[in-house]
């Protein structure tokens, strides 16, 4: 199973992060980002996209990381981290379309202006923060995990750029609840770093 990948992408992360913690085996190979890799062959061939990451298992391939996320916990972790009953999906799912929005387009998008010049309007980014982070700690401050009180996909698809959220000038100091799920997380038996975290 390979994965094209980033190492500074908090979403190529999050596919590391999950291989990791179920303990399955990832061939890494890196995509050239600055040189335009991810939009010459092999990755745009993969993915007509121009992004990454891009998982290839076998006859499968996919990109997006909440798909990619969706398809590993399924394929290989059994109902570990992606359940089996529809309300419970719906409960995870609701995570991961906030991964994809407001936190890619609040702490996400800041981190890549400040980090990485990219040509983003960081006052939106950060109204965008100011908006999730308040709900996001409001619902750890009840809740040891994101759904079903338990670690899930959920956690794994938003963690990333929340805990990268000081490399786009956001301050976490004030989210105790933020900041205590992330050592649960950092607990986890297999957990891997990555730059910044």
């Amino acid at each position: 199973m390979k994965l094209y990948d980033l190492e500074p992408s908090g979403n190529c992360y999050k596919i590391r992060l999950l291989a990791s913690l179920m303990q399955k085996d990832l061939e890494l190979e890196a995509v050239d980002f600055l040189e335009g890799a991810h939009k010459r062959s092999p990755v745009i061939d993969l993915n007509p996209w121009g992004q990454v990451p891009v998982l290839v298992d076998g006859e499968v391939v996919l990109r997006d990381s909440q798909a990619i996320l969706v398809y590993l916990a399924r394929q290989y972790g059994g109902h570990a981290w992606w359940p089996e009953g529809a309300a419970q999906q719906g409960d995870v799912m609701q995570w991961l379309s906030t991964a994809a929005n407001e936190i890619q387009n609040g702490p996400g998008a800041a981190r890549l202006v400040d980090k990485f010049s990219a040509p983003l309007n960081k006052p939106q980014a950060l109204a965008v923060n100011d908006g999730i982070l308040p709900l996001l700690e409001a619902h750890l401050s009840q809740h040891d995990w994101l759904a079903l009180g338990r670690p899930t996909i959920a956690d794994i698809a938003v963690f990333p750029y929340v805990a990268l959220a000081h490399e786009g000038g956001i301050d976490l100091s004030s989210y105790t609840s933020i900041l205590n799920w992330f050592e649960r997380i950092k607990a986890l038996d297999n957990f891997i770093p990555m730059s910044g975290i």
